[in-house]
C-alpha cells in the first residue's frame, strides 16, 4: 500500500481508539467507582481507568519513570481541599495531558502534551481540587474541553455530575 496506505491505516486506527474510548457509554457507564473516571461534555462521553494519587507521597511520585500508559488509563490526583496546584515532568518519560478540575469536578484548565523530563512548572490554577493525567494529545483527539464534567466518588454529592446521576 505504500506510505499513503500506511497513513490511512493510522488515521483509521486513531479514529477507532477515540471511538472505543468515547463510546464507552451504556449500562457500564452508569457505575461510579474509585477506579474509573467518566468525563462528558458537548463532545460526548469517555471513561478512563485510573490510579488514585490522594496522599502527598503518591502525588509526588505520579507517573514518574513509566515508559507507557494504556490509552484508556490515567492517574487522578486528589487534594484534601481546593488549592493552588503546579506540576512538572521531571522523571516523567511520556507526554501527558493534564486536566485540572474544581471541587465540583468541572474541568477548569487543560495543559496538553506536557513535555517529558521538562522541569518547567505547569500551573493549574488557584482553586484545583483534582487533576487527571492522560496520554498527551488525547484530550484534543476526544474533544475534552474547559467546562467538561468529571464523575468520580471524590467529588461527592455536590458534584456537577454526581455519582448517582445518569
Amino acid at each position: 500500500m505504500g506510505m499513503r496506505g500506511n497513513g490511512i491505516r493510522a488515521v483509521w486506527a486513531g479514529l477507532a481508539l477515540v471511538l472505543a474510548i468515547a463510546l464507552g457509554v451504556g449500562p457500564a457507564m452508569a457505575q461510579c467507582t474509585a477506579g474509573t473516571v467518566d468525563i462528558r461534555g458537548d463532545w460526548g462521553q469517555a471513561r478512563f481507568t485510573v490510579e488514585l494519587a490522594d496522599t502527598p507521597q503518591e502525588r509526588a511520585r505520579g507517573l514518574m519513570n513509566r515508559e507507557n500508559l494504556p490509552a484508556s488509563n490515567g492517574m487522578l490526583f486528589v487534594y484534601e481541599r481546593p488549592q493552588r496546584a503546579s506540576f512538572w515532568m521531571k522523571d516523567t518519560l511520556i507526554p501527558l495531558d493534564m486536566l485540572f478540575m474544581d471541587r465540583k469536578g468541572r474541568v477548569s484548565r487543560i495543559h496538553e502534551n506536557a513535555v517529558p523530563l521538562d522541569q518547567t512548572a505547569i500551573f493549574g490554577g488557584a482553586d484545583v481540587f483534582a487533576v487527571l493525567e492522560i496520554n498527551g494529545g488525547l484530550s484534543d483527539r476526544i474533544g475534552i474541553d474547559i467546562g467538561s464534567m468529571v464523575r468520580h466518588p471524590v467529588f461527592g454529592p455536590g458534584a456537577a455530575w454526581p455519582c448517582d446521576a445518569p
